[in-house]
């Protein structure tokens, strides 16, 4: 786990991978009712079967919120707090189907010293088990203060 001094060395490193995770149907139904987007091709497996994906899929945007537990895993500081700054860029490359595995890694790309902290830029990717493409590439902003 870095210290807030030691976030610069971190430039150019890899982090992670996280464990494999199953996304299921209930994570995606629990989404579209608290999103209230229940567009079929996240909530209804059978008219999804038919549908260019084969099946039901996660949201783009539960992928998103799951970045959370996903970064914090991945970049600990210790003896800081960090919070959510933003996203420069964020990409859907795949689908993330439901039944499937996915995992994050990120890479650390820029560290900077903010006003009473520091700013890390991480590309977070989520793989997905057996899928060449990951369903979400996103360069994600942090800043941490002691």
């Amino acid at each position: 786990m870095p210290t807030l001094e030691e976030l610069p060395g971190l430039a150019g490193q890899r982090l992670g991978p996280t464990d494999w995770q199953p996304m299921t149907q209930e994570r995606v139904n629990e989404f579209a009712d608290v999103t209230e987007d229940h567009n079929y091709i996240h909530v209804d497996p059978e008219r999804a079967a038919a549908s260019p994906f084969g099946g039901t899929i996660a949201h783009g945007y539960l992928s998103v919120a799951l970045l959370a537990p996903i970064s914090q895993e991945l970049l600990d500081v210790s003896g800081a707090t960090g919070v959510n700054y933003g996203m420069d860029r964020l990409r859907f490359p795949a689908p993330l189907p439901v039944g499937a595995a996915f995992r994050g890694v990120g890479e650390v790309t820029e560290v900077e010293e903010v006003r009473g902290g520091m700013q890390v830029k991480v590309t977070l990717t989520l793989e997905v088990r057996d899928q060449e493409r990951p369903a979400l590439v996103a360069d994600c902003l942090f800043r941490y203060y002691a």
